[in-house]
């Protein structure tokens, strides 16, 4: 996977106005060896602790939009200050981290970083954070208002019952019923079932 290391100074573009001073404290004061990465569909950030004298590494999608990467960021950060705190004796997702998290947002919220929309929705996740941004799905349509465009590309969600989409990988599926909290739908080729998130990103086919 490409890799792209960026110092402080070109992190600033891909982080909301009036954020990055306080996110560079942060990575600072904790020798932070960031990394902006190529998208991933199955992660958007990654922590891995400092050892054998090297320094603390997170990794942050860089396709997302600014403050998709900032809330991403700061998820990982919280992940860097529970280990600090904690070392490997909490769940990676636990209360522990839960309440980092909730305070390092806090740090960030109600300083006109965030339109009110997600500002409201980052207000509710810090009641009780998700594993990650993604699996919140409130907050993922919201972040989502602020993606560039992308052609034919839509949620799940938005497509009727029986419509035949298109995923990153090039596998066709039709959509069927909901099931609790996701669609089940068919693969074309196999007919093979597998569960998807209202909030994944599909391509109708047509």
């Amino acid at each position: 996977m490409s890799k792209a290391e960026h110092p402080l100074h070109a992190l600033a573009e891909f982080l909301p106005a009036n954020s990055f001073a306080q996110v560079a404290e942060y990575l600072n004061k904790y020798k932070v060896h960031l990394t902006v990465t190529r998208e991933r569909r199955s992660v958007l950030g990654d922590y891995r602790n400092a050892v054998h004298g090297k320094n603390h590494r997170i990794t942050v999608n860089g396709n997302l939009n600014n403050f998709a990467f900032l809330i991403t960021l700061v998820h990982e950060l919280a992940h860097l200050l529970a280990f600090e705190q904690y070392g490997n004796r909490i769940l990676a997702h636990g209360r522990e981290w839960k309440q980092i998290y909730s305070h390092l947002l806090h740090d960030f919220v109600g300083r006109k970083i965030f339109p009110d929309d997600i500002e409201y929705a980052l207000f509710q996740s810090m009641q009780n954070p998700a594993a990650s941004s993604c699996a919140e799905e409130g907050l993922t349509r919201i972040l989502r208002k602020y993606d560039d465009p992308k052609k034919n590309i839509c949620l799940l969600e938005e497509l009727p019952t029986g419509t035949f989409f298109r995923t990153h990988d090039g596998k066709i599926f039709q959509k069927g019923e909901r099931l609790r909290k996701r669609f089940r739908c068919k693969e074309k080729n196999t007919g093979a079932i597998y569960l998807f998130s209202p909030v994944y990103d599909v391509k109708q086919v047509v």
